[in-house]
């Protein structure tokens, strides 16, 4: 896999990891193995490597939106909640280094049509 740039290719990979090894870290601490859930954090994983134009900004959308909605019941919780709390955080970093970090905004560049 070539990226434009080695900083922005190892945030992308690293963000990449990140979304499956969080689906995989709630598995383990809710008990229970879900397909689905692996599934589409793999799906989410392999978009991040998706380089069309604006492909980053619905993934930052996307992490925002959960953080977002799961923070209350973190901060009311924050005592059992606390590692869910510090995902959220590293959720919104990850969203903030896909909308305003030029070595990873490089990457998502590509037309969507690609008619010369």
């Amino acid at each position: 896999m070539s990226f434009r740039n080695k900083q922005g290719g190892a945030l992308i990979t690293a963000m990449a990891v990140y979304i499956v090894a969080k689906a995989v870290l709630n598995m383990v601490l809710a008990g229970h193995f879900s397909l689905s859930s692996l599934l589409i954090a793999l799906a989410e994983a392999a978009a991040f490597f998706l380089w069309f134009r604006y492909v980053n900004y619905v993934l930052a959308a996307i992490l925002a939106f959960f953080a977002f909605i799961y923070l209350p019941q973190n901060i009311a919780n924050i005592g059992s909640n606390w590692i869910y709390l510090l995902e959220g955080v590293l959720d919104m970093g990850c969203a903030a280094l896909l909308c305003f970090s030029s070595n990873v905004r490089e990457h998502y560049s590509n037309q969507w049509n690609n008619k010369n």
